[in-house]
């Protein structure tokens, strides 16, 4: 057995997961699953920047090895794939060379969008969350092009590796300046809306998930690492709007902001639907899972609704509404035999407080903090509640696992006597 090149097919497989954006829990056990097909038991150890794998080969040597992760991405297609992979290495243990050609053609065969089509789905994602926070059709279509704007800067940024902080605030300080230059021009009926949908795009949805369920599995360090990262992206999405508020209004000065539009219960479930397409491109989604992923999104904004009109309050609704997200991506990953974050975390992107986090930086920066502090802490409930009800979930559903496999172990025992 060439054991370094065991640990470097199970260390490189954990590390294109994690850069995929794959949950730390994922990456431990993919590597401890494949190292254990083999014969070997490891001790894996990851963080979102970090990659460690240690274990004693035959000859009594230990043998550790370290990979650095760098800024993850939001690639699902990717951790799809190589899910996939681990899956069948384990099942066919081939040579490690064999299953490191695997890992290449798998990597080479990933599908990733084109630029033109990641521009796309910002325009669908900041159109239809437009009108899902209440905007007119034209609000909607000017939040389009505001989220181009956000798609170039976000390029311009990748190339010149900036970090994730700043690109936030550049990509929101443009294209509020742009959304507050239309206002100023009245070429949109409600600025607000058009801000918080094309605010959207920026908010880290797969980040706010991820950590969640990190800390459903145990790996607290892992998920107080990226609520840290949430924290952190919420604030440069404060700072670069609250900029270019103070700019656009030293220029146009103040103006008018439109009513919002109450839309019927199925045209809002299909606008959310709308928004949720552009996300799941915006995820590296491909196929069928794009319309999964959406309808997951329409049907969880409808349970959401429905608690609504039958009484529930604003917490108490994103609760039901996250446990069918949570339920939904759960049932869809057991049938197509994909992670469920790749269903859960566009499916519950219209539970995400983004009008939460714009009017808690607009109040503050308009002076009236009474309501930003009031705000504020209702987005962190909403966000709070969130997190509780997609723990609820997926802790249950773990549990089931753990118990089903425990009596399908015991059953071997007693047919072994």
């Amino acid at each position: 057995m060439d054991y370094y090149l065991l640990v470097d097919l199970a260390i490189h497989l954990g590390y294109e997961l994690a850069m995929s954006g794959a949950e730390t829990f994922r990456v431990e056990d993919t590597i401890c699953r494949i190292l254990r097909a083999y014969g070997i038991d490891a001790e894996v150890f990851a963080i979102p920047n970090c990659l460690t794998i240690s274990f004693e080969a035959a000859n009594g040597k230990p043998l550790t090895r370290m990979h650095r992760i760098g800024f993850h991405g939001n690639d699902l297609e990717a951790v799809e794939q190589f899910n996939a992979l681990s899956r069948r290495i384990c099942a066919e243990t081939p040579e490690p060379s064999v299953a490191m050609e695997w890992m290449k053609e798998t990597k080479a065969k990933c599908r990733k969008y084109t630029f033109p089509m990641h521009l796309l789905g910002d325009f669908l994602g900041s159109f239809g969350f437009a009108l899902f926070f209440g905007g007119a059709l034209i609000d909607g279509v000017c939040a389009g092009f505001c989220g181009l704007v956000v798609g170039f800067a976000e390029q311009i940024m990748g190339r010149l590796k900036t970090n994730q902080f700043f690109s936030t605030i550049t990509a929101s300080f443009l294209m509020a300046v742009v959304a507050y230059a239309s206002a100023a021009f009245g070429l949109v009926y409600n600025v607000d809306a058009v801000i918080i949908g094309t605010l959207m795009i920026l908010v880290p949805g797969l980040l706010f998930t991820n950590s969640m369920r990190d800390i459903i599995y145990g790996d607290t360090n892992s998920g107080i690492n990226r609520i840290v990262q949430v924290v952190l992206i919420a604030i440069a999405i404060a700072l670069g709007t609250a900029a270019a508020w103070n700019v656009a209004s030293s220029i146009w000065g103040t103006h008018p902001v439109g009513a919002k539009i109450s839309y019927p219960f199925l045209i809002h479930c299909a606008i959310s639907m709308i928004g949720c397409v552009g996300f799941a491109i915006c995820f590296n989604v491909h196929g069928m899972g794009i319309w999964l992923c959406a309808l997951g999104g329409f049907m969880t904004w409808a349970v959401y609704l429905a608690a609504v009109r039958l009484g529930c309050g604003v917490i108490e609704s994103n609760f039901w509404a996250a446990v069918f997200a949570s339920a939904y991506s759960e049932i869809m990953a057991r049938i197509r035999k994909y992670p469920a974050i790749s269903y859960l975390v566009v499916s519950a992107f219209p539970l995400f407080p983004g009008s939460g986090i714009y009017y808690t930086m607009n109040y503050a920066v308009e002076g009236y903090m009474d309501q930003s502090l009031n705000k504020g802490l209702e987005t962190a409930g909403i966000a709070g509640i969130m997190a509780v009800g997609i723990m609820l979930v997926s802790t249950m559903v773990r549990m089931f696992y753990i118990w089903k496999n425990q009596r399908a172990k015991l059953r071997q025992i007693k047919s072994g006597r």
